[in-house]
């Protein structure tokens, strides 16, 4: 690839594709796969919406943010969220899908670039229904809001820059829509609710505290970072790893099979976190989990996010 790490181009209005050599800036245990695909999914709704995502205002000239309010990884045999390493070299194809007036869909398909896959737009058919077993597929759902109180983190309000376009969008078919899942799961406050078919709880539910870190969580507008979520999520689930007994290398090495993240709020430096951990367990597959955890304001009790990550780690003791 003549040694450039992101080359990208339009397909369609609403379609980008790119070649990637993974560098070491989006790789590795953390979050920081999940941040570099946001970022392609800001850039592919700013080609697709005409609007700068980067500097978007309100009509009051406030600023507004394209937050994610749902995050969706399925990982595949070669391409998975913790298995990319220096080198690796992708194909990623997005599409960003009209969904309602004040958010927006993108749908990201990350192929192994030797599987030589055609340029076309991404059908979202194949994410839901017949993904291909190598491949790792995210689905972002963005909504806008802005802050709707000065200096305050809490509270945040839904808008619409005067300049998003989205009538041009192709529409997302309705049986593949998220809203009602997150819907659900914000209600409950667990995507496991009812229990996944087959599975039952294993071992007591867990809380562990978590103190937002200034110096790693908050992004550039001062909001908690969509993508340390995960960082936030992995140190509990980490926590319990060891808990049962269980390796650091083996935790390394587990592999995404499905992992949904609901966005439900932010929070101001200082707050602490509780984290309620719950695993799931189906006698019939010994060697997947499914790890759910709800994340609350430690004070209010607020539920400000919620994910269920199902993996697969190996026969365990």
């Amino acid at each position: 690839m003549n040694g450039a790490t992101d080359q990208a181009r339009m397909v369609d209005l609403a379609s980008m594709t790119r070649k990637v050599v993974v560098s070491p800036g989006m790789c590795g245990g953390g979050s920081l796969v999940f941040g570099r695909i946001g970022d392609w999914t800001w850039e592919a709704v700013a080609a697709a919406c005409g609007t700068n995502v980067h500097r978007a205002r309100t009509a009051d000239g406030d600023p507004a943010y394209l937050s994610f309010y749902y995050y969706r990884v399925r990982g595949g045999k070669v391409v998975h969220p913790h298995g990319l390493t220096f080198g690796d070299e992708l194909q990623v194809d997005s599409r960003v899908f009209q969904f309602g007036s004040q958010s927006v869909l993108t749908l990201h398909r990350l192929a192994p670039l030797a599987l030589g896959l055609a340029a076309t737009p991404l059908d979202p058919a194949e994410m839901y229904e017949l993904p291909h077993p190598d491949c790792m597929y995210v689905e972002n759902f963005n909504r806008w809001v802005t802050r709707g109180r000065p200096a305050s983190n809490r509270g945040l309000a839904q808008v619409v820059p005067p300049d998003f376009v989205f009538a041009g969008l192709p529409r997302l078919p309705n049986d593949y829509s998220p809203r009602t899942l997150v819907g659900r799961a914000r209600g409950a406050g667990s995507f496991c609710a009812p229990a996944p078919p087959g599975y039952a709880m294993a071992g007591p539910e867990h809380t562990f505290e978590y103190t937002l870190d200034v110096t790693r969580d908050i992004n550039g507008a001062g909001l908690v970072y969509f993508a340390s979520y995960f960082s936030i999520f992995d140190s509990a689930l980490l926590r319990l790893w060891r808990s049962l007994g269980r390796a650091d290398e083996q935790f390394l090495q587990r592999r995404v099979i499905d992992q949904k993240v609901g966005y439900f709020g932010n929070a101001d430096p200082g707050a602490v976190f509780a984290i309620a951990v719950r695993r799931w367990h189906d006698p019939a597959q010994p060697e997947i989990e499914i790890i759910d955890m709800a994340l609350r304001d430690s004070v209010t009790h607020h539920l400000l996010a919620t994910t269920a990550v199902e993996i697969e780690c190996g026969p365990q003791n």
